[in-house]
């Protein structure tokens, strides 16, 4: 504002561009009135072009000469990635509960006694499978499926109370570690209140009848109608009154990208309107992170991954999604990758049949990549079974090198800010050799750190030569403990499946 005359100032503009809008005012200012009339939308419309023109080239760059040039902001680059990462996820690993089967008891409580052993392995976000009460109609099982809920401000009493939940999610703060939990917006049970008291913010068929999501057989469930603002206002409210409620400090949204995105994009501002938040989204598209998930699944890592270690397709596919992430994936937008998680041990096998021999390859992999590692329930511990998921099926808790690994592996990522998450982390960098259809290799650094991982891939040993003209020294590997002084065209002997996971720290760099 003006402090002389109280008029709205200009933004200001470059000195040709200020002579041209001055010039026009004051020749606009001796029309007569008749003239202003009529040619008030044209001088306007004018100003604002020049307005527009102005403040959109207040960008610089230089020629190849040395001489500065005004940009267009048209052309500046823009990230992708709208929303604020929690700081604490900067280089968290994440960790999924199904409390019905971790115990014998299958409550809160029981669970309660795993968080130091959790706490030691390296884990920092715990997500618990739905703790909602489950529909009784057309139930599938004897117990249900987690997923179909009958009430979503309600607790399962088969896990406890929601005096026992908020006890469980402060032992978890306690700890030092963040809480999440599965949220299913996309549909409830037959049974839930809502399908009485709001039918009109479900989906219908021709008939006028409930129904499932369309095309799936998940016939304990009726899908709801997002074009009604009714369930939106609803499912919002309760979003909501967890964090408020009961402190947690986000969710993991079941099947998200059957929801429309600006749902999520309003549910996910009026939750960080409460604390910083962070959205876990089943789903793997780009649109989803821009205002709305912190993270996605990469279902595309884990069927490459499959396809090499157990199906005799290469890794020629591994390849392609290592490129497709550097090159097509948001910067700053975080992945989930996984050798397992409750749908895939449920329907598909388990980490052993998934990827037989390999799978020590495949853990590591998942977790040197870009992305957040996440472990299922039991697969540090060697499950080697799918879980029932209607039953009562117990895990059994035994010693396994799953454990050891994954915790080196963790360990590193903690104090590594090359493997940290987003742009918190490093860029894969591909490291070229004269086997690329057995050996994995790629150079991650940020800040002085790196992280070197080598992975035969393959049911085969193989003797390679990398070209690490660009990463030389003395890095430490990971499982040995050894040191290695990588040179230029450094020479590494593997047997099938066997790996190495370099690492170099700035404050260690020789």
């Amino acid at each position: 504002m003006n402090a002389l005359n109280g008029t709205p100032e200009l933004p200001p503009l470059n000195r040709k561009f200020s002579y041209i809008f001055e010039t026009e005012i004051l020749r606009f200012s001796h029309y007569t009135v008749d003239q202003k009339i009529m040619k008030n939308r044209t001088a306007i419309a004018f100003m604002t072009a020049i307005l527009l023109t102005g403040c959109s080239s207040n960008e610089t760059s230089k020629n190849q000469n040395g001489q500065t040039t005004q940009m267009d902001d048209r052309y500046q680059p823009k990230p992708w990635v709208e929303l604020t990462h929690p700081e604490w996820s900067k280089n968290a690993t994440i960790y999924e509960v199904n409390i019905r089967q971790y115990t014998q008891e299958g409550t809160f409580k029981a669970f309660e006694s795993h968080l130091p052993r959790l706490k030691e392995l390296g884990i920092d976000i715990i997500w618990l499978m739905p703790i909602h009460p489950i529909g009784e109609k057309n139930r599938k099982g004897s117990m249900g499926s987690f997923y179909s809920v009958k009430d979503y401000y309600g607790v399962n009493p088969e896990f406890g109370t929601m005096d026992d939940f908020k006890a469980l999610v402060g032992k978890i703060h306690e700890a030092g570690m963040h809480v999440i939990i599965d949220w299913v917006a996309n549909h409830s049970a037959w049974d839930n209140p809502l399908a009485t008291e709001h039918p009109e913010w479900y989906s219908k068929t021709k008939e006028g009848n409930f129904q499932p999501t369309p095309w799936y057989d998940w016939d304990d469930v009726i899908d709801f109608d997002y074009d009604q603002p009714g369930i939106r206002k609803y499912m919002t409210e309760a979003l909501k009154y967890w964090v408020k409620e009961a402190d947690i400090d986000g969710y993991r949204c079941d099947v998200a990208g059957f929801i429309p995105v600006d749902f999520w994009d309003n549910a996910r501002a009026e939750l960080d309107a409460i604390k910083p938040v962070f959205m876990l989204a089943e789903w793997e598209s780009r649109d989803l992170h821009k205002k709305a998930f912190d993270m996605t699944y990469s279902w595309s890592l884990w069927e490459k991954m499959r396809a090499a270690a157990t199906l005799n397709q290469g890794i020629g596919g591994l390849v392609e999604y290592m490129a497709h992430d550097v090159s097509t994936f948001p910067k700053g937008a975080y992945r989930m990758t996984f050798t397992e998680n409750h749908d895939k041990n449920s329907w598909e096998g388990n980490q052993y049949s998934n990827f037989g021999e390999g799978l020590h390859a495949a853990m590591v992999l998942a977790s040197v990549v870009n992305g957040m590692p996440l472990i299922y329930s039991g697969q540090e511990a060697g499950l080697n079974k799918s879980l029932a998921f209607f039953e009562k099926d117990p895990i059994e808790w035994k010693e396994s090198p799953n454990f050891e690994i994954y915790k080196k592996l963790f360990a590193l990522k903690h104090s590594n800010q090359a493997l940290w998450n987003g742009d918190w982390g490093g860029e894969m960098v591909r490291i070229y050799s004269d086997h690329m259809d057995q050996v994995i290799s790629f150079l991650r650094e940020k800040n002085g750190d790196k992280v070197l991982p080598v992975i035969n891939f393959s049911n085969r040993p193989v003797t390679v030569t990398l070209k690490t003209k660009y990463c030389t020294g003395i890095y430490q590997d990971l499982f040995s403990g050894k040191e290695y002084n990588i040179v230029e065209n450094q020479l590494f002997t593997l047997n099938p499946w066997e790996f190495f996971v370099f690492h170099q720290e700035e404050k260690n760099a020789q």
